[in-house]
């Protein structure tokens, strides 16, 4: 077991961290709709949000893969009594799902907004396209889920740091005068604020990514060669992820008078950088929508049918499928995530003290085993 605890295969980091990349970074990031209301809008103190959230990402993510290696839950979902005990843990269990499952409606309509927005084609038809390949994806299983939006990842992470250094160089000035312009542009209703607060806004964003990332995480942390292994993974993606908001932020701040409020800020910033690279961003946007948009729905079919080689898992995806893409066009793009994001957020935080507190007593202290483990064990060694 030693020996194995200290094996690290790049490649696999690579994917690991990738993964944690393409939940993250869908239609909020990519459309810019998550950089602008969390970190734009609160001028140059976003910087220091960005720094905060890193951080904490680093630890989040290293913590999840960590017990998740460490415990091999058959269910995923025990994590949350890891951290917090059966009955808060149970809360948390059910509040992910619903959060969860309402998260893949914003992914549905940042689909439908990013075709209107670029083709004029109706919104139903691109939150139709979106969820109709993510039903597909989650058929052929988790695993297969980790391998493909690993791949994809890194690449559009890259390529929206690109688009940020791009518009930076268009309009370099611009950094140095948009923290003046925030607030007029707040007032007047264009650019909308998460949060009462930079510190706030950041909270709240880490915490409902942490709901995003939980069981996913975890999940993730079984298939790792060992403890480092999902720790360097989940550096790496931190890293990588933190470096992209960095990047789009400068680019979006530089350009701020034209994008502040459009729906799709990003693709504003494309169309400026070169018309054509529009066509070709919007494409980038809707993949990673989907790479997000297939473990948001996996997360709660899971939770309603564990065993995804039966007929109930198969049609858990259809119908939870169905009903994310109906009641996803129904409500605008910016404002779902300004409500949904944001109130789940502060809620979602609260694992992140019970996580600590966990972590703490277990890994520092040594003087508490999750009430979890040892039930587990128990029903093992009956």
């Amino acid at each position: 077991m030693e020996n194995r605890n200290n094996k690290v295969n790049l490649g696999r980091v690579i994917i690991m961290g990738g993964a944690f990349i393409g939940l993250l970074i869908g239609s909020g990031f990519t459309t810019g709709q998550e950089i602008m209301q969390y970190f734009v809008s609160y001028g140059n103190m976003g910087y220091i949000a960005i720094l905060l959230m890193f951080i904490l990402f680093c630890y989040v993510g290293a913590s999840l893969v960590s017990v998740g290696y460490e415990q091999k839950f058959k269910e995923p979902k025990n994590i949350y009594k890891y951290y917090c005990g059966k009955y808060i843990g149970t809360f948390f269990d059910y509040f992910s799902v619903i959060f969860l499952f309402m998260s893949f409606w914003v992914m549905v309509a940042g689909a439908g907004a990013v075709f209107n927005q670029s083709f004029g084609i109706p919104n139903w038809m691109g939150g139709a396209i979106m969820g109709a390949i993510t039903i597909l994806t989650l058929f052929l299983g988790f695993n297969k889920l980790v391998d493909i939006i690993g791949s994809i990842g890194p690449v559009v992470s890259i390529l929206a740091i690109l688009l940020g250094i791009a518009g930076i160089g268009m309009h370099p000035e611009g950094l140095s005068t948009f923290s003046q312009e925030v607030p007029g542009l707040v007032e007047s209703g264009k650019i909308l604020q998460a949060g009462d607060n930079w510190f706030m806004a950041c909270i709240s964003y880490v915490g409902f990514c942490m709901m995003w990332l939980a069981v996913f995480m975890t999940n993730m942390g079984t298939t790792a060669h060992s403890r480092k292994e999902g720790i360097a993974g989940a550096v790496f993606g931190s890293s990588l992820f933190s470096l992209a908001v960095l990047l789009l932020m400068f680019g979006l701040s530089a350009n701020l008078v034209d994008v502040a409020g459009a729906q799709i800020p990003s693709l504003v910033l494309a169309t400026k950088v070169a018309p054509a690279l529009a066509t070709i961003y919007t494409v980038i946007v809707f993949i990673e929508i989907y790479t997000t948009a297939g473990p948001l729905l996996w997360t709660p079919v899971k939770r309603v049918a564990p065993d995804e080689k039966s007929n109930k898992y198969r049609m858990a995806i259809l119908v939870l499928g169905v009903i994310g893409i109906v009641v996803g066009l129904k409500v605008p793009f910016d404002k779902l995530i300004n409500v949904i994001y944001v109130i789940n957020g502060y809620v979602g935080f609260l694992l992140f003290f019970m996580m600590v507190i966990t972590d703490v007593r277990t890994r520092i202290l040594k003087n508490y085993t999750p009430k979890i483990v040892l039930d587990l064990k128990n029903q093992k060694d009956n």
